[in-house]
């Protein structure tokens, strides 16, 4: 299938490990140009070099100036963003009893604010040119929340009712707007996840992979690679129609519909 981005300019964010990597490299090897971003400017531009045309740019997402950065360096470089990756660091793990008033509103401007402050920079010219694609990395958490992980699942839903408001207002000028919500993916921030609960719960980290695995229909946890390819497929000309869409990448985790 040609998803028909070759020569679009894709602003990742949060783009130089995990699952915003793997959805950077995806979008690149279908000939998008792509915006590499992170707090680790050096690692940005190096990921960036090894794609076939690609940027990277040292900005914090969360920093007050960040949302600008980004967006200002892709103008620069190519032009308005045509498909927008929205990611974001997933704050601590943490029982909601036990959350404070300052975790969450940290989790807040990481997860929502910043988010929002980046699409708003950005949609103006996808509507203004009948054409765009904006992306949320999200989380199982959202249809499913998640024990232990209270101030993601408080974030990462909030960032879900507005994307959902938002592409319904939009979908009639050509610009989509969906989530992709990852299960138990073989990520570094996975991994960490899984020494975690190892700790707190006084066992070996490989027995807590064991049983996560066993949860999972399939039987394994995903490869970075297969969720880059689903962000490709929506950030695709072909996905016109899917829009307001949260699609799960979990590898049958969540028995829900």
């Amino acid at each position: 299938m040609d998803l028909g981005i070759t020569g679009r300019t894709a602003l990742v964010a949060a783009s130089t490990s995990g699952l915003g990597r793997a959805v950077a490299e995806a979008l690149a090897a279908e000939g998008a140009r792509v915006v590499v971003t992170g707090r680790r400017g050096e690692a940005a531009r190096e990921i960036a070099a090894r794609l076939p045309e690609a940027i990277g740019v040292e900005a914090d997402l969360a920093a007050p100036d960040g949302p600008r950065l980004m967006a200002e360096a892709a103008r620069s470089a190519y032009g308005d963003p045509d498909i927008l990756v929205l990611n974001g660091p997933g704050p601590r793990p943490g029982r909601a009893a036990d959350i404070t008033h300052d975790e969450v509103s940290g989790a807040l401007e990481t997860l929502v604010l910043a988010q929002q402050r980046l699409t708003a920079l950005v949609l103006p010219a996808m509507r203004a040119r009948g054409w765009g694609r904006i992306l949320a990395i999200g989380s199982s958490g959202i249809a499913a929340p998640l024990p232990d992980l209270a101030l993601s699942n408080l974030g990462r839903a909030a960032t879900a009712a507005y994307l959902k408001t938002l592409a319904a207002e939009v979908a009639a000028d050509g610009v989509t707007v969906n989530l992709l919500l990852p299960g138990r993916i073989a990520t570094d921030r996975v991994a960490g996840l899984d020494r975690a609960k190892a700790a707190r719960e006084d066992r070996s980290r490989e027995d807590v992979e064991a049983e996560s695995r066993a949860a999972i229909p399939a039987g394994r946890y995903g490869a970075p690679a297969e969720f880059g390819a689903a962000a490709a497929f929506l950030c695709s000309a072909p996905a016109s129609y899917v829009t307001g869409t949260a699609l799960r990448c979990d590898g049958g985790l969540v028995r829900g519909l």
